[in-house]
């Protein structure tokens, strides 16, 4: 028996995935990975007394290739008599229409038709196949990006999912490595996309080049990194049941008007169990898409709490408010109304979330290389005089563009750009003391940017939106 084998059955005896009876749909891709795990399931249908059927979705990003994908998949469970359903959605379409980003579209629509499969079919568990790679570039990518609380775990190896399903991931105890000597052994010519190759996608540069070491320096990475995501996901629930009795007890929830909390009443709740309240506010709040939560803003919300000013306000994403006001504690999404100017002074180290979600802050860095990337602007540190200035657009404001003669109106460079109306009343300006507009962040770099040349000291001004990073969804 291979290893693939003998680790997937063990997991799923370990954490009791698969139950006789169950019916199950595969989420099929025509991948390594996808097709290993449906493909080891069909040999074991009797082993375990359960129906399969596969789902699969093109979602017509790739032309005549996502085609040939469905085309494969079809006729894979046609010769192991499986039943198939697939769907061909237009993402670009519903992108564009929607104005929503790449990875968040496709995966709506992808579960959305998976939704409909399972009522369809009657089944009760939908089986995806994430491995232990996954597992590990998972909870590396959300440790980078600051996430905190049960986040930090990694990918569930079973949650509930839509109506009264459940969703479970058999692989999560296997390697890549592993799946590839199933595919091999078992004769089977997975499809294989081209873009897990590019490393313009997060998820693709840790897997490419942080993944190699780590297997490098210690062989049982995986299951170190598996009982890291056990141990957590264990602890968690524990402390998440700890919270949710605090949360009833001290919390109002008005659904028009929002959460609000006694400050002298959160104040006596242990610290650990305070940052859990708080994630179980903006939960509720967000219906748990909290991806764009980071650990900065649970810490803001305890620095509001805890100043000694009696009153104070954070603006987080999507319109959400929280405000001080004396002993009260308010979460609320307000009316819309017109965006107050904002001015913000950073020196080096600093960071500030502004009022439409995103993240600026400064730093000083050695040995920087020419980037293209519209989320960072790299400068020579004597072109510029502290402190840098982060504030709205100002009537008449003008920037020299980089690789362009003269300057631009910024007014311009937004319907250039077809920024909404509503979004240029809080779009950071950059500034440096002297007045000097040094960059539109995400959208335009000015002259003033510096390919390093001769020196390895150079100061970096970064801006992260509030937006899911590209790659394999969970």
């Amino acid at each position: 028996m291979l290893q693939f084998e003998r680790k997937t059955e063990a997991f799923i005896k370990k954490h009791s995935l698969i139950q006789a009876g169950d019916y199950l749909v595969a989420a099929v891709s025509g991948g390594p990975d996808s097709l290993a795990m449906v493909d080891f399931l069909i040999k074991r249908k009797e082993k375990y007394d359960i129906q399969i059927a596969v789902a699969h979705v093109d979602h017509m990003l790739r032309g005549e290739e996502s085609k040939q994908d469905l085309l494969f998949v079809k006729d894979y469970c046609l010769k192991q008599s499986v039943p198939f359903k697939s769907a061909a959605i237009d993402i670009s379409l519903m992108m564009e229409r929607e104005q929503t980003g790449l990875q968040e579209t496709a995966r709506h629509y992808r579960y959305q038709f998976f939704e409909k499969v399972m009522k369809e079919l009657q089944a009760n568990k939908l089986v995806v196949a994430h491995h232990g790679d996954d597992q590990i570039e998972t909870i590396l990518m959300r440790l980078t990006r600051g996430a905190s609380g049960p986040a930090r775990a990694g990918i569930p190896i079973k949650r509930r999912f839509g109506e009264d399903w459940e969703i479970i991931r058999p692989l999560l105890a296997v390697s890549k490595q592993e799946i590839e000597e199933y595919c091999e052994s078992s004769q089977l010519e997975p499809r294989l996309d081209p873009s897990n190759q590019k490393r313009n996608y997060t998820r693709n540069r840790f897997r490419l080049d942080v993944l190699p070491f780590l297997k490098q320096e210690n062989a049982q990475v995986l299951e170190h990194f598996q009982r890291f995501h056990e141990e957590i996901s264990e602890d968690e629930a524990y402390l998440q049941r700890q919270a949710q009795d605090h949360f009833q007890q001290i919390c109002q929830v008005n659904e028009n008007e929002g959460i609000r909390f006694s400050i002298p009443s959160f104040l006596m709740v242990p610290l650990p169990l305070q940052r859990r309240v708080i994630h179980l506010i903006l939960n509720y709040l967000y219906h748990y898409h909290t991806l764009d939560i980071r650990g900065i803003h649970i810490d803001l919300i305890q620095r509001l709490v805890r100043a000694k000013n009696p009153s104070g306000r954070l603006d987080f994403p999507k319109g959400l408010k929280i405000l001080r006001s004396y002993t009260l504690c308010h979460f609320t999404f307000m009316e819309k109304c017109q965006v107050a100017p904002y001015y913000y002074e950073l020196y080096e180290g600093n960071e500030v979330i502004l009022p439409n979600g995103g993240i600026l802050g400064i730093k000083r860095i050695q040995d920087a290389s020419k980037n293209t990337d519209q989320s960072v602007i790299c400068m020579d540190p004597q072109d510029i005089e502290f402190p840098i200035i982060i504030r709205t657009r100002k009537p008449g404001d003008k920037i020299s563009l980089k690789g362009m003669k003269g300057s631009k109106k910024i007014k311009d460079i937004f319907i250039d750009q077809k920024i909404p109306v509503h979004e240029r009343a809080v779009w950071p300006i950059v500034a440096d003391f002297t007045g000097k507009l040094l960059w539109i962040p995400g959208l335009k770099k000015s002259s003033y940017e510096r390919t390093p040349q001769n020196r390895n000291d150079y100061i970096q001004i970064y801006y992260h939106t509030q937006t899911t990073p590209g790659g394999q969804d969970e």
